[in-house]
């Protein structure tokens, strides 16, 4: 084997990004603008009374951290990690279908049980960033945070393909502590309370643990995708 060879993990991965990589890129910008017509559209038009909802001592101890804003949208490009990472047209089609399915839930919830998170109490707009924020995500459409149940779904869907492709620690490490970066930040932006967060999270759990047990069975590289990722079989 050549000493530059790449190792059978690194392959893998490398294979998975590759593979239907455009219509990935395409498909999944297409699926988020799709979103966000509905999530405005429910925004706008609530079926009830808006609900607001309490705050906790864990909203009380994290205060209002603006630096946290960065890692907030960085969402908008982990939700990518999970679609990149799959090898087939099928596992794509699959996996858009569980993750639109849990969106589909959420604004459910959006729609028929509106609720908002308490008003912060300061003006934020002269921040960085937040007057986009405000514009662009607005404090409404709090319970279940979508923002952390995408989050969640992303990160037990990869950190499955990483279990697969035997990769090491550190990047299964660096894949969790990116999740929980995500739903901190959004307690830190103040976009959701800490039960929005943990609604969020039981519904990404509620459609992830589901979607592992039914999608196409993963498929082994064959000995000329070693090749092309960059390793040769011995």
């Amino acid at each position: 084997m050549s000493p530059h060879a790449l190792s059978p993990w690194t392959a893998e991965i490398g294979l998975r990004m590759r593979k239907l990589f455009w219509l990935k890129l395409i498909g999944t910008t297409a699926i988020t603008s799709l979103f966000f017509v509905g999530y405005f559209y429910v925004l706008r038009n609530p079926a009830y009374p808006v609900f607001e909802m309490p705050l906790t001592a864990l909203d009380r101890w994290i205060g209002f951290q603006p630096e946290a804003l960065f890692i907030y949208l960085t969402l908008w490009l982990y939700i990518g990690v999970g679609p990149g990472l799959q090898r087939s047209l099928a596992e794509l089609n699959v996996y858009g279908l569980w993750l639109g399915a849990m969106c589909l839930a959420g604004l459910a919830f959006f729609r028929f049980w509106p609720t908002a998170v308490p008003p912060l109490g300061m003006d934020v707009s002269g921040f960085a960033g937040f007057a986009m924020l405000q514009g662009v995500d607005a404090a409404g459409n709090a319970c279940p945070s979508l923002h952390v149940a995408t989050a969640m779904f992303t990160v037990i869907r990869v950190e499955q393909v990483l279990r697969d492709a035997a990769a090491p620690r550190w990047l299964r490490g660096i894949n969790l502590l990116w999740f929980v970066a995500i739903a901190w930040s959004t307690l830190a932006v103040k976009q959701h309370v800490a039960l929005d967060a943990l609604a969020g999270a039981l519904l990404g759990i509620a459609f992830a643990l589901p979607s592992l047990r039914w999608r196409p069975a993963p498929q082994p590289l064959s000995s000329n995708e070693h090749r092309i990722g960059g390793h040769i079989s011995p």
